[in-house]
Formats: structure tokens, C-alpha cells, sequence
């Protein structure tokens, strides 16, 4: 059974980014758009954490490479405060000394700033939810990175574990995939565990982009 989503939530952000154009063009971006609000943007990282502390936004849209603090020293500092908001980076820079740490300091996800529109806002809506929201560009730079160094022969996964794990792959989250699939939430729990087992992954962002590299995803 498909629910529909729920349109009478609005997610509240946070906008970091150092070009004052692109904060603009954001904020244009989502005031047009139902479901979203702007509670506020800051020019840096450092400000970014005091802005997203003060303002306990669901999702801080967060750039990497900003004058006076960048955003995985910011991501970092939030995930170490506790702080309740999900960040999903959004950024031209794609590099793996990019993606990693950006992912590693607590990122939710991770999407170039090309990202069609409604892309955008999917990912958003996702990583409201706790959802990891990965683009196939940025999730097949990060597996050199994220592979165990010692693994002379993959252990293949199973038909369901491959079912499972595209689902991951697409924001779906685990009480959706037990839904989708009708099974319980703890047998999600344990393919996944399983998934990360055998691809060297000690998340669901890792095991995507590992799943991308091998071919597994597509």
C-alpha cells in the first residue's frame, strides 16, 4: 500500500552558502514551492552553526568551500552539539576530498548544485525524514574511499538484499521498505546489516556508493 505524502508538513531550512545569489535564488526556489520555509541563511560555516542552533530547522542546505568556516568543519560541530536538524550538502564540488569527510562529519546527503529542481526538493523531503540522499555522481566518487582495504572476493548478495538495498538507494526508509516489500521492519534491519557486511560498509551511504561502483545499483 503507497501512502500519499503528508502536504500539510512543512519543512523548515537553513541556508549556508557564501554567495548571496545563491541564497537568493534558494529562497526564491522554495517560497514557491508548498511545503517549505526559509527560516534563515547565513554567509559561513561558523555562523551556519549559531543560525541552525537558533533556528532548530528540519534540513540545513549546507555549501563545503565558504571564507570564515567550511561546511564540514560546520557539519561536524552541529553533529557534536546534538543538534536535531539533518544536513544535506549542497555543493559544485565532487571530489573524494570533497565527499568523504562531508559524509563522515554527519551529513545526510550529498548533491552537486546542478540538481534539477524537483530533485531538490525530493532530497530535501528525504533528508527531513533521516533519509541518506546521495547522487549516483557523488556516491560512485566516494567508493575508493569507503571500501575495505582486504577484500580479495566479494560475497554476492542475495536477490532480496539487492531488493532492499535499491530501495535504500532511492530515500527509502526502513518502515517504507518492510511496507513495500511486507515484511517487518526488523528483517529490513537484518538484510541490511547483512548488505553492509558483505560490501565493507559501515553505513547506508557507503553501501550505496559500493553498490554504484560494482554495478549492483546500476
Amino acid at each position: 500500500m503507497t501512502h500519499a505524502p503528508d502536504t500539510a508538513r512543512v519543512i523548515t531550512l537553513v541556508l549556508v552558502d557564501d554567495h548571496p545569489v545563491v541564497r537568493d535564488g534558494l529562497r526564491g526556489m522554495f517560497a514557491s514551492a508548498p511545503g517549505f520555509e526559509v527560516l534563515g541563511e547565513a554567509a559561513d560555516g561558523v555562523a551556519g552553526v549559531e543560525t541552525t542552533v537558533r533556528l532548530d530547522p528540519d534540513v540545513v542546505l549546507m555549501d563545503l568551500r565558504m571564507p570564515g568556516g567550511g561546511g564540514v568543519a560546520a557539519i561536524a560541530e552541529l553533529t557534536r552539539r546534538g543538534a536535531r536538524s539533518r544536513v544535506l550538502v549542497l555543493t559544485t564540488y565532487d571530489t573524494d576530498s570533497d565527499t568523504l569527510p562531508a559524509i563522515e562529519a554527519g551529513a545526510t546527503g550529498y548533491l552537486l548544485k546542478d540538481a534539477p529542481r524537483d530533485e531538490l526538493f525530493t532530497a530535501v523531503r528525504a533528508a527531513a525524514d533521516g533519509r541518506t540522499v546521495l547522487s549516483p555522481a557523488v556516491a560512485s566518487r566516494l567508493v575508493s574511499r569507503v571500501r575495505t582495504p582486504a577484500s580479495p572476493g566479494h560475497e554476492s548478495l542475495s536477490a532480496r538484499e539487492c531488493e532492499v538495498l535499491g530501495l535504500v538507494a532511492r530515500g527509502t526508509s526502513n518502515r517504507e521498505i518492510a511496507a513495500e516489500l511486507f515484511i517487518s521492519e526488523a528483517t529490513v534491519k537484518t538484510h541490511l546489516t547483512h548488505v553492509f557486511a558483505k560490501l565493507g560498509a559501515k553505513d547506508r551511504a557507503a553501501a550505496v556508493a559500493v553498490a554504484y561502483e560494482r554495478g549492483i545499483l546500476g
